[in-house]
């Protein structure tokens, strides 16, 4: 009886912990700048993107350069930047919806 207890608590615990971590992977990652200035490109909203690919490009002394990557494979759920807004470095500008 004591045996089969054990069974039914370990079972619920280990469905509790694997919904857990499906929640978790299907969670929208923040993409932060790593670069100041203003704003002269994003890519648009329910873009599909890999790992690294440029989702907002700063104007420099140089010219256009990238201010935020994607960080995880999935789809932008929501760009909170706009050509002409200024950031900071550190800013959230854009939500990646992780690819399942």
């Amino acid at each position: 009886m004591l045996r089969k207890k054990a069974i039914i608590i370990i079972t619920i615990l280990l469905l509790v912990m694997a919904g857990s971590l499906i929640v978790a992977a299907s969670a929208a990652v923040d993409q932060k700048g790593v670069l100041a200035g203003k704003v002269v490109s994003v890519l648009a909203s329910g873009t599909a993107v890999r790992e690294g690919d440029i989702l907002v490009k700063v104007e420099t002394l140089t010219g256009a350069v990238p201010a935020a990557r994607a960080t995880t494979k999935g789809v932008v759920a929501e760009v909170l930047v706009r050509p002409g807004d200024s950031i900071k470095i550190g800013d959230i500008v854009a939500r990646i919806q992780v690819a399942k």
